[in-house]
């Protein structure tokens, strides 16, 4: 397939480019393998041809992969050739993969290269051992059992139908697999402090090879013209400096500047190697029962985006319509999203940052049974690897690995441990973003205290969070389980207001009550939102949902991103100013 067709075909990795890589999306070679029976019939060697073919990254259950079968999927493969470009001579080659769902294996030219796990975040092999000339064969193999509750599956429903608020299951790979050609030493990721109030940043470099008289040097731009310049000197595999800037521009969702940077690694004076990044910066601070960005209150009218779409299931057919919804939710009034149930792409997190649009950033996490300990070894290190990925993201501006942490199906308990372990880990990785332990329910350390309620009553609803507004008293669901102890509070998820008037009620699914009429409709929703928005101890909302998914019609737009509202009076009632603000 021509690079200019592949499906795509957009650098996946924005906040660290390298100019030599290769797209391998397009056309693979692609097997169904429902008895996990494909090693012991020789499929990983690289002479064995599969039996169909797929277009990737969209998964099999997925329209766009030409395959569209919906139905479980205990194990899938993959295969294509490749040729490396002349150019690629010395150093190492490196294979990308967005996020394969879930177990994967992988080989080249027959050779084991690696095995991750993990259906959500990103990862890479260096192959250049079992590269040759000419052309090269990488043969892809994944397992996935969403039943299995040893796997974090998000909104993938366990039952065969779509059924409630899950939704088709997506197996195998969903994001773009890539080549990227390094030299022999090269910087292997960075790290971004943005410091406004001493108008500089702070970068960590990690680096892999031999750095012995190598300096890293970080150039700053804003708006094309220089910004700040710095070098140090490389005496280990990890590198820190302070970045000052003559130019200060702080990144907000009113103005979201951003920061070109360019990272090169010097020897004698030459460029080894060298990464294009960008960064914004901005600061974040819990003050009493503000959330503060750059010293200011800023109300989080967030929305929850599921981040799925009815031709690629979990991966968007284009980069454009990633663009496009944010922008839809920006018109409506929103200033953010909680990014539920999944590990959004990074192009998203792109997007978030070029738009000045805030995220939450949250695992996949139904699906796994977190009533023992042993859900850790599934459960963290995935989540290690998504938190350092989006890091530097400066839209991102909270993490909550866990939502609505439920008694699993045997009716035990979560393990408090898990949950505790999960936000020590996640602080210790992020000391400059609040960690929601769990959204919802059932809270054990939390630095925000949020509750979901999808009251569909505005007067008892309003009835609800006025001690709040007058006493500072908190509401809090589940008081038998959780109990709120003066953290900042929100209520981040309500509405969910059931509105289908295309569809007859036995094929869709919302919450409580349906309204009789539109005016009913926005009766409802501006008496729950203005009881938010209005309370003085309240620092957001996230309104459930963006967009209609399959079954489930409680979104302000149908699935296919139509409006079902007049959009300017939903942004009119979003945009009323909060009582918390400044």
């Amino acid at each position: 397939m021509d690079q200019l067709q592949i499906p795509r075909p957009e650098y996946p990795r924005p906040q660290f480019i390298r100019q030599s890589w290769l797209n391998l999306n397009g056309e693979w070679q692609f097997e169904m393998d429902p008895g996990k029976s494909g090693i012991a019939r020789g499929l990983n060697q690289e002479e064995q041809k599969l039996s169909q073919s797929i277009i990737v990254p969209f998964c099999p259950e997925s329209r766009l992969s030409g395959i569209g079968h919906t139905d479980f999927i205990p194990a899938v493969w993959y295969k294509r050739s490749f040729k490396l470009p002349e150019h690629w001579s010395g150093g190492h080659t490196l294979l990308h993969f967005g996020a394969v769902d879930y177990e994967a294996q992988v080989w080249v030219n027959g050779i084991h290269v690696g095995k991750h796990r993990g259906g959500y975040s990103s990862f890479s092999f260096n192959i250049t051992q079992a590269l040759r000339e000419g052309d090269n064969v990488v043969t892809v193999y994944a397992e996935d059992d969403t039943r299995s509750g040893l796997q974090p599956r998000g909104k993938q429903s366990g039952s065969y139908h779509s059924q409630g608020c899950d939704y088709t299951r997506t197996t195998g790979i969903w994001q773009t697999v890539w080549l990227e050609h390094v030299p022999q030493t090269y910087i292997e990721s960075c790290r971004f402090i943005p410091d406004p109030e001493n108008s500089c940043l702070h970068v960590t470099a990690k680096l892999v090879g031999n750095t012995k008289n190598m300096q890293l040097r970080c150039n700053a731009s804003l708006d094309g013209e220089t910004a700040g310049q710095q070098s140090v000197n490389l005496s280990s595999m990890s590198v820190a400096l302070t970045l000052p800037l003559s130019k200060v521009k702080l990144w907000s969702t009113d103005s979201p500047a951003l920061y070109d940077l360019e990272l090169e690694l010097i020897q004698d004076a030459n460029v080894i190697d060298s990464a294009s990044s960008y960064f914004g910066l901005r600061s974040i601070q819990l003050d009493g029962m503000a959330f503060r960005i750059n010293g200011k209150s800023v109300f989080q009218r967030l929305v929850l985006d599921q981040g799925f779409y009815p031709e690629g299931i979990y991966t968007a057919p284009t980069d454009d319509a990633l663009k496009q919804d944010i922008e839809m939710s920006l018109a409506l009034g929103f200033n953010g999203a909680r990014l539920h149930e999944k590990m959004f792409e990074p192009r998203f997190l792109y997007w978030a940052d070029k738009l000045g649009y805030l995220v939450w950033g949250e695992h996949a996490n139904w699906g796994l049974d977190i009533s023992t300990a042993a859900s850790l070894a599934q459960f963290l290190p995935e989540w290690i690897e998504g938190v350092e990925r989006d890091f530097n993201h400066p839209s991102l501006i909270g993490w909550c690995p866990f939502n609505e942490t439920w008694d699993s199906s045997r009716g035990t308990r979560q393990d408090n441990d898990v949950l505790r372990v999960v936000y020590e880990t996640t602080k210790a990785i992020d000391p400059t973003r609040p960690v929601i332990d769990t959204s919802g329910n059932f809270h054990v350390v939390t630095d925000i205290f949020d509750v979901h309620d999808y009251d569909q009553n505005p007067k008892t609803f309003r009835e609800r969070y006025q001690p709040l507004a007058e006493k500072g008293e908190a509401w809090v669901s589940f008081s038998d389980r959780q109990s709120y102890n003066g953290q900042p509070y929100f209520v981040s998820e309500y509405g969910g207001i059931w509105w289908n008037p295309n569809q007859s009620d036995e094929k869709s699914w919302g919450y409580g009550d349906r309204p009789q009429s539109l005016e009913q409709f926005i009766e409802r929703y501006d008496g729950l939102t203005s009881t938010l928005l209005e309370n003085p101890n309240m620092f957001g909302f996230c309104y459930t949902q963006l967009y209609d998914v399959e079954q489930e019609v409680n979104g302000l737009y149908t699935y296919d991103r139509k409006p079902k509202f007049d959009v300017e009076l939903i942004k009119a009632i979003n945009s009323k100013k909060a009582a918390i603000e400044d």
